[in-house]
């Protein structure tokens, strides 16, 4: 698969999680601009790294860009175990579902909340939030915006990074 077909199969799993150009290129490290060049089929070389970077973002395997392999993992339940990894009181799935769908955590989960937009993978966050909205028959997008809302509210350290 050449760079541009890369660019399109990015740029339609991009709409489909309803994320804009500017969120994954920010989840990706990308610039918007050079994003933009991928997705348009208009840069001549992006590097390996970067490409394979964009792609597990997205959940993307690299052989040939599908989620096949993303859609066997069980989003909610690694993001739940990687909230809860120094915590007592586990957080389950579902209580996560439930905050991703709304934008509301109870103050007992506050913490599992802020170490998970802290410190988890980016592409363990984009599963939960891709398994979550589709649970809860919502548009990504507006999960999207219940991450940012909460990042902002927990003071996350890295909060720029979900809004």
């Amino acid at each position: 698969m050449n760079l541009i077909e890369i660019g399109h199969v990015v740029g339609a799993r991009r709409v489909e999680l309803g994320l804009t150009q500017v969120q994954l290129a920010h989840l990706s490290g990308l610039s918007r601009q050079t994003l933009v060049g991928l997705e348009n089929g208009t840069l001549s070389d992006l590097g390996i790294n970067r490409v394979g970077h964009v792609m597990a973002v997205l959940g993307l395997d690299s052989a040939k860009p599908d989620t096949q392999a993303r859609r066997k993992k069980r989003g909610l339940w690694m993001a739940a175990k990687t909230a809860s990894v120094s915590y007592a009181h586990e957080l389950a799935p579902e209580v996560l579902e439930q905050v991703l769908a709304s934008g509301d955590v109870s103050p007992s989960f506050a913490p599992h909340l802020t170490h998970l937009l802290d410190e988890a993978p980016v592409p363990t966050v984009v599963m939960a939030v891709e398994e979550a909205a589709a649970h809860a028959h919502l548009p990504p997008r507006q999960v999207w915006r219940n991450v940012a809302k909460l990042a902002e509210a927990l003071s996350v350290h890295r909060r720029t990074l979900w809004t």
